[in-house]
């Protein structure tokens, strides 16, 4: 999968709300930043608003993180670089996304993602070793495979042979001295895009498992490193973007026959009568007993972002079939269920467990809670007078896929990377002033 996400901030790091750049004289403190290396998946390579481009990996995380580091006595930084602003041509890759103006069914215009076209850079190796090992798509143990590279496009763009090389082999070669791993949001991730329809969530105990392997490679030669925890997948914008209960009724007379026709004519039984006002959406459910297996949406199921709008809005998606009439749920690639929404927290709650109290104090590691700091971040914050929020769009700090930072998001993130380091290793490393770095840009 391309996209992982997630992201940030902890309310423990403001004063009266506020996050100011601090002063600092610079020292390295007792790490060597001389060469800096990342490994990761899509968040850290750079990935934004439904693709990897050329704005987007100048504005990656790591590439903030080792301009702040290079006053430390960092060297060069080096990316697998795109060309193109509209990303990486190979079948199946999506569109890149830009803000414009968008005609719904009922003929209604306003700004949302919409694609913005433009010609792809040729799939090909970039010819050149990299400091950025960020993989979309990567889980935890696809480091760990023999020709990763005739899988995952993006890496063959810079392994060192697609056909036969581990990532982890090229990580042992790039020979860095300090590294900031965020890896393992794809374990989760994957599953949760597919609504729970397809892939899998990876077992706590290989996750502990590919993860110590991965580490075990960043540490062959002796580098000290930062590494984050996993966010909660469930609260980014791609996840509660659409709400469970955004079925509004406005008529009373409507609200009585869906009423009368879901429990006399389908045999449905409603966990709550319809009302006037918002309603839960109706879902597939194999288990459900009535003969079209629907259900209501119950409080903390999610719908995802990809679920087609018009249909909702037009066609009767998540009540009634416009053209059938008759129950029309939402299908189960678009919804996370109950059960599937505490497997994914399960899931996650036991990755970070392993990372902070195992893999962090076993490698000697400076760790970044990312999945605290992103919770934290979800009633809003000002930071430099700038408000960032984790709503979509509006909010200042996700991109225009509902799962990756924007370049000011990513910004925020290098310096809760950055703290950290200098928390562990006595460095002091001043922050990325995030003022400089331009969060959704609007028409």
């Amino acid at each position: 999968m391309k996209k992982i996400f997630l992201i940030i901030l902890s309310l423990a790091l403001f004063t009266a709300c506020e996050r100011k750049i601090s002063e600092y004289t610079v020292s390295k403190g007792n790490a060597d930043f001389t060469k800096f290396i990342t490994v990761g998946n899509s968040l850290i390579a750079g990935y934004a608003d439904g693709a990897l481009y050329h704005n987007g990996q100048r504005y990656s995380i790591p590439n903030i993180m080792a301009g702040q580091l290079q006053l430390a006595g960092s060297g060069a930084f080096v990316q697998p670089v795109v060309n193109s602003e509209y990303g990486v041509q190979f079948p199946g890759s999506g569109p890149k996304f830009k803000l414009g103006p968008k005609t719904d069914c009922t003929g209604a215009t306003s700004l949302g993602p919409v694609p913005d076209l433009g010609t792809k850079e040729a799939l090909a190796p970039v010819g050149y070793t990299v400091n950025n090992f960020g993989i979309p798509g990567a889980k935890s143990f696809h480091l760990l495979f023999p020709g990763y590279g005739l899988l995952n496009p993006y890496y063959s763009r810079f392994a060192s042979n697609p056909q036969t090389s581990k990532v982890v082999d090229d990580i042992v070669a790039a020979n860095g001295t300090f590294f900031a791993l965020w890896l393992g949001d794809n374990d989760v991730l994957a599953y949760a895009l597919a609504g729970g329809a397809a892939d899998s969530i990876t077992s706590p105990a290989f996750f502990q498992t590919a993860m110590g392997g991965v580490l075990q490679a960043l540490t062959a030669n002796g580098a000290k490193g930062v590494i984050a925890t996993i966010p909660d997948v469930t609260v980014i914008p791609f996840f509660t973007t659409v709400p469970y209960n955004g079925l509004v009724l406005t008529r009373q007379s409507l609200v009585d026959s869906i009423n009368n026709a879901m429990v006399n004519v389908y045999q449905v039984t409603l966990s709550q009568p319809y009302k006037v006002g918002q309603n839960p959406f109706l879902v597939f459910d194999a288990t459900s007993s009535n003969p079209y297996k629907v259900r209501m949406m119950q409080p903390g199921e999610l719908v995802l972002l990809t679920v087609p709008q018009d249909s909702l809005k037009c066609a009767g998606m998540g009540i009634i079939s416009s053209s059938k009439h008759i129950p029309y749920p939402i299908p189960t690639q678009y919804v996370l269920t109950a059960d599937e929404v505490t497997a994914l927290q399960a899931a996650t709650a036991a990755y970070n467990e392993i990372i902070k109290t195992g893999l962090a104090p076993m490698f000697n590691l400076a760790v970044v809670d990312m999945n605290q700091k992103l919770k934290s971040l979800e009633t809003g914050i000002t930071w430099n007078g700038i408000s960032l929020s984790t709503t979509f769009v509006t909010g200042g700090l996700f991109s225009l896929d509902g799962i990756h930072l924007n370049p000011r998001g990513n910004a925020i993130a290098a310096n809760f990377f950055i703290e950290a380091i200098n928390q562990k290793f006595g460095s002091t490393i001043p922050e990325a002033d995030i003022t400089k770095y331009p969060g959704v840009i609007f028409p």
